[in-house]
């Protein structure tokens, strides 16, 4: 197909932070699939050019190129919303757009900009009956992947015995210095932390030389993580990429529970889940101490991702939805 793809080129906007998560695993994997892209990066352009000509700039773009597809992913209004109703209007190209946060941004964000297109994509089960409320009635329900074309088994030496690589907010640093002061040997990476953010190649690399991949799945905003793990708190949590990113790379994922995350993979047999730290902490031991059943999880995950949770099957079954079944 020919696709505008519409979204941003670097993580957060800024190029120093490195290729954005959209880039590396929606904007690859469709490339590698043999579409047509043409890029529209609305946020450095309109660091360009300003809003308002950066949005006239889009929907000049829409009509020359008449693309199949327009796939976007925006992660605020600064593109307008009319300017996506009068592509999705047009009769010529059909819009479809991926909400990545519906867990905690439909209100403010999503119900806004939804009725713009023609289908949209949540990975939020309960989105589903809000996107009813307002009529909506085109919205798929998906889930994050792995781009198997990105991540992969790289048959490294394991080098560490657990990792835990993402942003620094709120009560993650007193978690890890917890794990810590339990006698665990984490290493962590990403952006806050004094060890800095790892590149794209030295995250893939550290899924697949650590023995535990741990994982922290709610939002940011919305997370107390001292609190949570000691069982005070059950905050909102979601689904993440990493969830299938780890396992992507023959990795052992130890997870805390996420959004319908059992649907995906099987708990103690695929992926293993903890409840409270007290468990994170015992989970730890016990399967840095049974390396046999760790490999064995660790390689029926990997199996499960390859052949249902790879973003090549997502974009299929989407785009058959979309109308476009010989995709």
């Amino acid at each position: 197909m020919k696709i505008l793809y519409v979204a941003s080129r670097w993580d957060y906007g800024e190029p120093e932070r490195g290729l954005s998560f959209e880039h590396l695993n929606f904007y690859d994997c469709l490339e590698h699939l043999g579409h047509e892209l043409n890029y529209f990066d609305y946020v450095a352009l309109t660091q360009e050019l300003g809003l308002e000509r950066m949005n006239q700039r889009l929907l000049q773009t829409a009509r020359e190129l008449k693309p199949h597809l327009l796939f976007a992913c925006v992660q605020g209004l600064d593109v307008q919303p009319s300017v996506f109703q009068s592509i999705s209007e047009g009769g010529v190209t059909q819009t479809f757009h991926w909400f990545c946060d519906d867990h905690f941004r439909f209100e403010k964000f999503s119900q806004h900009l939804s009725p713009a297109f023609n289908w949209v994509a949540t990975t939020a089960s309960c989105a589903l009956p809000k996107y009813r409320r307002i009529g909506y009635d085109h919205v798929i329900k998906t889930q994050w992947a792995c781009n198997h074309f990105l991540y992969r088994r790289l048959g490294l030496p394991l080098k560490y015995d657990v990792s835990f690589v993402g942003r620094v907010f709120r009560d993650r640093p007193a978690l890890i210095e917890r794990l810590r002061g339990a006698g665990l040997n984490v290493m962590v990476r990403g952006h806050g932390w004094p060890e800095g953010r790892a590149t794209q190649e030295e995250m893939i690399r550290i899924f697949n030389q650590s023995r535990i991949n741990l994982n922290l799945s709610a939002p940011a905003k919305h997370v107390n993580w001292f609190k949570r793990l000691l069982g005070r708190e059950q905050p909102p949590h979601q689904i993440k990429g990493r969830n299938f990113e780890v396992p992507g790379c023959g990795g052992f994922l130890l997870t805390d529970h996420a959004d319908n995350l059992e649907e995906y993979y099987a708990p103690g047999k695929e992926i293993v889940l903890f409840e409270n730290f007290k468990d994170l902490v015992d989970k730890v031991h016990y399967y840095l101490g049974h390396e046999t059943e760790r490999t064995a999880i660790a390689e029926a995950g990997y199996q499960r991702t390859l052949r249902e949770h790879t973003y090549e099957l997502r974009f299929k079954q989407i785009f058959q939805r979309l109308g476009f079944p010989e995709t």
